[in-house]
């Protein structure tokens, strides 16, 4: 049943390419009578339909004559890059991500250093000497893409760690939580004292473990709790390039004792791994869920429902929750630029000199304070020389607010400067560059209980990014794996096996844990993990050289 659902949702993601793919020729005819040229575009990262028609939008459209018509994977399925391959028929421009190196091997995205060096103006001075860090690999060392990463970041926020409501934190006199241990006592407390929050039953913990998200509520928070920098499923020995399956680890292996533990005791929401995510998120929006482990991006309906309807005590803290004391949390990591996934131009377009030329704009000052701000008088307006937003109240609490506008909406795969960035005039060019901006964007409640704690930034809980080393590999997650290597079958064989492995073990009786987690390796070895341990240290190993060599 199961591989039949998969069969018809391929079938259709690929009828919905190929109508993407031929309704962009049609509108390059019609681009010609309007002065228009309609550019197809597959974005791997979009989950929902995106008309391209918000002022935004339409703006890019008034000063660059390119209008997007964009597709992407339906119901998080992952065969769309492999189906487009199968068939030969692309969009003019693709965001494939992890796909990239599929994409290279199949001829089916063009190398762009002959036009960065020709005409790229905006993308080279966005660049500069990172250019070589979107050099596909040592023995291919050409350029097929632009994007995703910004150049120059700040660390002014986190994401992806743990949160805990802030009337949890109000309720038990603010106390200090750094371990494990102390965010299950918080929990506890608090849901003792309140077993229901507006008549329904108070949820301790509640993870989205149904889909493709139990990589980013279940997977990712055990190595991060554990003290590793996000490198997806891979933890790497950044000195020697060395690199394991994440779920072989032993402190990994302690965070899902954890688990184990607390679901035992009742502070994991049953539906954990069961629901599905309309469901998760109403929950959240409930105000009944005390804490999470998830991406910022992932939640932000929820929390923008919950400010929406005046709940700003059951939105979130985000927290430097690791096994122990001694581990610091890897959440502020400055990584550095990183962008080796993003945009590229397919062999098929028709438009090529048009695809590029869009994406250099996207490179320039101008669209990158019209992507982070939106428009002026609208979005944004200048104070006494600084750019200040006037639709915060909007951005705080209208979840469809980024569709809707296009502020921030279309940062997001392509070229961006970074929020660590300043324009021509001294402004920011992100809307969380500044302490300021992002101290103006707080609830009262979210002062109030960062004044308890003497702090003015969430981010202010965290180890400071000056005092680590950025990383020479960047992030493993973001290596392209050729497509003649075995890795990528194996690593899917893996990720599918400990998906429900991880989930049997967090649900067993305790007693059961030790025993389970030893099948699981013993089944790991017999999948040839290290094999795929091998094959992912090498290609580290080759990016740390590319990288060296500017």
């Amino acid at each position: 049943m199961k591989y039949k659902k998969m069969l018809v949702s391929s079938l259709f993601i690929a009828a919905a390419l190929l109508t993407a793919c031929s309704s962009g020729n049609g509108g390059d005819e019609k681009a010609d009578k309007d002065k228009v040229t309609t550019l197809t575009f597959f974005n791997a990262d979009l989950a929902e339909d995106d008309k391209f028609e918000n002022p935004v939008a339409k703006e890019i459209t008034k000063q660059t004559g390119v209008k997007l018509e964009i597709s992407h994977p339906v119901g998080g399925d992952t065969q769309a890059v492999p189906l487009m391959i199968a068939s030969g028929d692309y969009p003019d421009i693709i965001f494939g991500k992890g796909d990239l190196g599929k994409l290279i091997d199949a001829g089916a995205v063009v190398a762009l250093d002959d036009m960065i060096e020709e005409k790229g103006d905006n993308l080279k001075k966005m660049y500069g000497e990172n250019l070589s860090r979107l050099k596909n690999s040592l023995s291919d060392p050409q350029i097929y893409h632009v994007g995703t990463a910004g150049v120059e970041n700040v660390t002014n926020v986190t994401s992806g760690t743990f949160q805990i409501q802030l009337d949890v934190l109000k309720e038990l006199g603010y106390p200090e939580i750094n371990t494990l241990e102390e965010f299950e006592q918080a929990l506890k407390d608090y849901k003792e004292k309140y077993p229901e929050i507006d008549g329904q039953e108070t949820l301790g913990l509640s993870l989205l473990g149904s889909d493709w998200r139990w990589l980013i509520t279940v997977g990712n928070p055990s190595g991060f709790a554990a003290g590793y920098q996000d490198d997806g499923q891979w933890i790497v020995d950044d000195k020697t390039g060395e690199t394991i399956y994440k779920f072989q680890d032993e402190k990994v292996k302690e965070y899902f004792k954890w688990l184990n533990k607390i679901n035992d005791e009742g502070l994991i929401d049953p539906e954990s791994f069961t629901q599905k995510y309309d469901t998760y998120i109403a929950k959240l929006s409930s105000g009944r869920v005390l804490s999470v482990a998830d991406q910022d991006w992932d939640i932000s309906d929820a929390v923008a429902s919950l400010k929406g309807e005046g709940k700003d005590w059951r939105t979130y803290a985000p927290l430097p929750v690791t096994l122990n004391s001694d581990i610091l949390s890897p959440s502020t990591r400055n990584y550095g630029f990183t962008g080796t996934t993003g945009v590229s131009i397919s062999s098929t377009t028709k438009h090529q000199d048009r695809a590029f030329e869009f994406l250099d704009w996207m490179a320039s000052e101008e669209a990158q304070i019209l992507l982070n701000w939106g428009l002026e008088g609208i979005n944004y307006e200048i104070k006494d020389g600084k750019r200040v937003a006037t639709d915060l109240d909007q951005a705080q609490t209208d979840p469809q607010y980024t569709l809707k506008t296009g502020v921030g909406q279309y940062v997001w795969p392509f070229p961006q400067l970074g929020n660590g960035a300043v324009d021509s005039t001294g402004n920011p060019i992100s809307r969380s560059a500044s302490r300021e901006l992002i101290v103006d964007s707080y609830t009262d409640a979210e002062k109030e209980v960062l004044s308890n704690y003497d702090k003015e930034l969430w981010v202010d809980f965290f180890p400071n990014p000056e005092d680590s080393e950025i990383p020479s590999h960047g992030r493993a997650y973001e290596i392209a794996i050729p497509s003649s290597s075995d890795l990528s079958v194996l690593q899917q064989r893996a990720d599918d096996y400990v998906t429900q492995a991880i989930t049997d073990i967090i649900l067993a009786k305790p007693s059961e844990f030790d025993t389970k987690w030893k099948a699981m390796q013993t089944k790991l070895e017999e999948m040839d993990i290290e094999k795929a341990n091998k094959e992912m240290t090498g290609l580290v190993q080759d990016r740390i050289e590319l990288w060296s060599n500017k």
